[in-house]
Order: C-alpha cells, then structure tokens, then sequence
C-alpha cells in the first residue's frame, strides 16, 4: 500500500464529521509547517509563506505563495468538500417511549436502507456556557464507539420488503440506542462524554456516522470500500496537492467546503462570497490592487474536485454509451452540456496535457441524456469568481451509499494530478 493510500484511509477514518475533516486537514498542514490566520484579523503575507485558514469550524481554505512571484502569476484553485450524506441529530432528540431513541433528520441525499442495521456512532461539535456570552466555548465530540443502530422490520412484519420499500424519514429511520428511558438521558450521555454538567451545554451539531473502517478489497487488492468516499477522496487529494506542489511563481490555493450536500448556500459553503472574499484579502495583503485581484481570476484557473459514477458491473446501462469509466481507469473529467459541470474544452485541454505529460491515466465522463446527475460546486464557483474551471475526482460505485467502493489506483492518479497543477 503506497503512502497516497495509507494517508487516504488514516484522514477517511478521522473524518466523522465536518469539523473533524477540517481538524485533520489542519493537523497535515502544521505538519508541513503552514501558519494558520483568522479572517477577522489583519494578515501578514510574504512570498514563500504558506497559510492556511479555518472558517466556521467545517471549511479550510489554504494557500502557497510562491517565492518568485510576480503581480500578474496564474491563480491556480482546487476546491472540494468536506460533507456527506448523514444523518443529522435535532435538538431536543429523546423520544419517549418503550427504548431509547433519537430524533434525526436527514442531510443530503444518502441511499437511505444503507444505514439500516449497522453499529453507528456519533459525533461533530457543542456549545458549552462560556464566561463571555459572545464566545461559548465550543468543543469537537466523537464517542468512538457503536453507541446506536437503526434496526430494519422483521421480513414476518413485512413480506414485499425484496419487492422495494419507501422508508418513512420521520418514523423508520430513528435510531435505538438502548433500553434506559429516564429523562433527558442523551445529554447526559453527552456531558459524560465532555467531562462537563449537562446544563453547560447550549447547543450542538452532531451527526451519525457508520463504523465501517476502511478496507482494501479485491482478490488484486484493487479496491477500497469505506463510508465517505465522496468527498474526502477530493479533500485529501486537495490537502496531498498543496503540500506537494512545487510551484515557485503564483499562488496554489485549495478551498475545502462544507454543505455542498444541500446545496452549497451558507456562510461556509461554495455558493457564497467566502473564496472571493478570502483572494482578495489576500491579494490586498501582497500589497496589490483590486484590479491585480480581478485580473488575477480572469486568467487563473479552477479544479472542481468531486467523485464521479463509475461503470455499474450489474447495471452498466446507466451510463452513458460512450462516456463511462470503470473503477481503476484513472481520474475522471466530468462534463456537461447542462453546465451542472464547469468543464469546458480550454480547461480540459489544459488537465490533458498535465496527465499525458506526467502519465497520469484520465478518461472522460458524461453521464446519460436521460438521467440528471449530480451538482457541484464547480458551476457555483466559477460563476462567481468567473474563472476557468475542470470538474473532475475519482469514479465510485454505489455513491451516498453508507459505505461506497473506488479503485486503490485511482486515488493515486488523483494526488498525482493535484500535485503536478501545482508544480
């Protein structure tokens, strides 16, 4: 197992939530010595500084600014994020009655009976009361262990169950968590696992998470099968791609995002003036112009990265007849005469010419005219910064599924290919 993949399945098995996604993102970064910023606060920016920042506690955005740069240097982006489809706890989550069980919602658009019958955990951040009413002091939390389950009904309860069944949100997707019914009980499960008294805690963010870790599978040892492929794929290749980049003249940056899973519009998401904001800081803190700034995304240039549909060994009529990508083939470039891709035929060129120079298998993907895929933030983004932009990521199977399976290989195309845009 190559050291891409070692460090793969090590950040899929600390990301259990958003927040913690970040956290080991930013743990890689002090490691190869960037410096972390605030953005409230005034930035202190010199060529052959590396930077980084964490923004809202679930998004990283971080930067290289090389040591020979000169105003006018290529921008260079790859963005990514740092979500998945979950399962997401409510506030006053005790339901009563004859076990206890929790009161979820669902984030995304997971395949929903994936998570049925599997030892989950829990975990993401709370507010604790603070001294300071406009600074509660927020803690990450992840109980490590299975602590619930969501049971299927009985085949005897419902015999067209192989027949397909819907399942309620509301009622066939709560979690069992044991047999203890006193009140109040899950904060004072909680507040156990803080360390702190249970009226200290405010609020909190908190998701399911399956316990599954990741496995190497295939009698060729070809595959990984593991929960939150889509995206932490991207967001390590992001991370092994600004780390690895040698690139002396422009500025390498990745934005790791939260929520592109319901669509990308918060403060912290893809569909927001966060990254505008966050380049021209950082153009203004080099000591150039507005203009230098907006020159610089005219002729700078995007990777969107995010997983693609791999061929479907079962179902291979769901892709497109020509256009497909099997596990293992290398990274794919997605595009869209619907634009829910960013890809055009300049940007593609480029990425071709990076892979066929560096021998980095790439194939194309388009998916069916009849069936819409899904989104990114691709579009989003450069239709704000108004830059040129690839989506592209690794191909998947069974994608939102509770566990999901990608080609070992691939992931190593990825990094390759982050690594050589920023060289």
């Amino acid at each position: 197992m190559g050291s891409d993949i070692k460090q793969f399945c090590k950040m899929l098995e600390k990301s259990v939530s958003p927040f913690h996604a970040v956290e080991e993102a930013a743990a890689q970064l002090d490691k190869a010595g960037f410096t972390e910023l605030s953005l409230d606060k005034t930035w202190s920016i010199i060529k052959g500084g590396k930077y980084y920042l964490r923004i809202y506690g679930s998004t990283l955005i971080g930067f290289t600014v090389g040591e020979q740069r000169q105003t006018g240097d290529m921008l260079r982006i790859e963005a990514a994020h740092t979500d998945w489809p979950c399962l997401k706890l409510k506030s006053l989550p005790e339901k009563a009655g004859s076990y206890a069980v929790l009161n979820v919602e669902v984030y995304g658009g997971p395949i929903l009976n994936t998570w049925l019958d599997r030892p989950l955990s829990i975990a993401g951040r709370v507010a604790l009361r603070s001294k300071k009413v406009f600074e509660p002091e927020i803690r990450f939390v992840d109980f490590k262990r299975p602590v619930c389950v969501i049971p299927n009904l009985a085949i005897h309860m419902n015999r067209k169950v192989n027949e397909g069944v819907e399942l309620n949100r509301q009622i066939d997707l709560l979690p069992l968590c044991g047999t203890k019914k006193d009140g109040n009980w899950f904060i004072k499960e909680l507040a156990k696992e803080l360390s702190v008294e249970g009226k200290d805690i405010l609020d909190y963010e908190l998701n399911l998470y399956v316990m599954d870790k990741p496995v190497i599978t295939g009698f060729d040892k070809s595959m990984i099968t593991s929960p939150r492929i889509d995206n932490i794929s991207s967001v390590h290749a992001c991370i092994s791609g600004l780390i690895g980049g040698t690139r002396t003249d422009g500025i390498n940056l990745i934005a790791l995002f939260d929520n592109e899973e319901v669509g990308s519009k918060t403060k912290q998401g893809g569909d927001s003036m966060l990254l505008a904001y966050v380049i021209e800081k950082l153009y203004l803190s080099l000591g150039e112009t507005r203009e230098d700034y907006l020159n610089g995304l005219a002729g700078g240039m995007m990777l969107s990265v995010d997983v693609a549909h791999a061929l479907h060994p079962n179902r291979p009529e769901k892709c497109d007849i020509t256009n497909q990508i099997c596990l293992n083939e290398g990274v794919a470039i997605k595009q869209s005469g619907t634009q829910r891709y960013a890809t055009d035929c300049w940007a593609a060129a480029v990425i071709e010419q990076i892979c066929k120079k560096n021998k980095i298998e790439y194939k194309r993907f388009v998916n069916r005219s009849d069936i819409l895929g899904g989104a990114t933030i691709g579009s989003l983004l450069s239709s704000q910064l108004v830059i040129r932009t690839v989506d592209m990521g690794v191909p998947i199977l069974a994608m939102h599924s509770a566990v999901e399976t990608m080609g070992a290989k691939d992931q190593e195309s990825l990094c390759n290919l982050m690594r050589m845009f920023f060289a």
